[in-house]
C-alpha cells in the first residue's frame, strides 16, 4: 500500500506547527524561571525534546537542585534512544546523515514517521515534521523569551501545560495495549504522588520505575501460565 506524498507532507506539517508553535510557551516559562535569553536559546538549539525543557526549567522554578533537574531532564530524554533505535531500521540512512538526523528524534517526528507504509513516506514525514518543528520552535522559543517581561507573572497564563499537553495528545493513541495503558497509568500515579513528598525533578525519575515493574510482574504472571498449562498436559 501507498500514500501520496503529498498527504504525508500534509500530515508532517500539521504536527510541526501545532507543537513547533508551543516553543513559545517554552521561552516564556524558561525566562520566567529564571534563564537567561540565551540559556533559553540554546536549550531548544542543542536539547531539542520538549519534555526534557520543561521538566528541567520547572524544576529549576520549584526550587530543585540544578543536578536533580538535569537529572530528570536526562532520563526523560533517554527515551529518544529508544525511538532511535527503530527509526535507524526503518528509515536506513546514509551514514553522514545519521548524526544530523539523531537530533530530529523525538516523539512528534517518532509519531509520524511508524506509521507510513513505505520508506519513502517515513523519510518524507520524517524530514518534514524534524525541519519544521525545529525551526518552529527555536523561532518562538525566542519570541517567547523576549516577550515574558510584557506578559507578566506566567504562572498566571498556564503556558508550562502547553507542550506536555500536546506531548500526552500524541502518546494516548500510541497506547494500545493493556500492558502500556498500565505502565502510563502507574508512572503517572507515581509521578503525581510523589510530587508533595519530594524535592522538584525526583518525582519524575521515580516514576521510570513503572517500566521495569510492570515488565517484571507480566513475566511472572507469563511464566506462571505456562507452568499450570504444562502441568496440566501432564495430567
Amino acid at each position: 500500500m501507498t500514500k501520496p506524498d503529498a498527504a504525508v507532507v500534509r500530515d508532517a506539517l500539521g504536527v510541526g506547527i501545532a507543537v513547533g508553535l508551543s516553543g513559545f510557551a517554552f521561552g516564556v516559562t524558561s525566562a520566567g524561571s529564571g534563564l537567561s535569553l540565551l540559556q533559553t536559546c540554546a536549550l531548544s538549539l542543542a536539547v531539542f525534546t520538549g519534555a526534557s525543557q520543561f521538566a528541567l526549567v520547572g524544576a529549576l522554578a520549584a526550587g530543585g537542585n540544578p543536578y536533580t533537574a538535569a537529572a530528570g531532564a536526562f532520563f526523560l530524554g533517554v527515551r529518544n534512544s529508544f525511538y532511535g533505535l527503530r527509526l535507524s531500521q526503518l528509515l536506513a540512512l546514509p551514514r553522514a546523515l545519521r548524526p544530523f538526523a539523531a537530533q530530529w528524534v523525538i516523539d512528534e517526528t517518532t509519531a509520524v514517521t511508524l506509521p507510513q507504509p513505505t520508506r519513502r513516506a517515513a523519510r518524507i514525514g520524517f524530514t518534514v515534521t524534524g525541519l519544521t518543528l525545529y525551526v518552529l520552535w527555536n523561532l518562538t522559543t525566542l519570541l517567547g523569551a523576549l516577550g515574558a517581561e510584557a506578559l507578566g507573572d506566567t504562572d498566571t497564563w498556564g503556558l508550562d501545560a502547553a507542550s506536555p499537553a500536546v506531548f500526552l495528545a500524541l502518546l494516548a493513541p500510541m497506547l494500545k495495549s493493556t500492558t502500556e495503558r498500565v505502565t502510563a497509568a502507574i508512572a503517572v500515579l507515581l509521578a503525581l504522588g510523589l510530587l508533595p513528598v519530594l524535592p522538584a525533578g525526583v518525582p519524575v525519575l521515580l516514576s521510570a520505575l513503572a517500566a521495569p515493574a510492570v515488565l517484571f510482574l507480566s513475566g511472572r504472571r507469563r511464566s506462571t501460565d505456562e507452568a499450570t498449562a504444562t502441568t496440566e498436559e501432564n495430567r
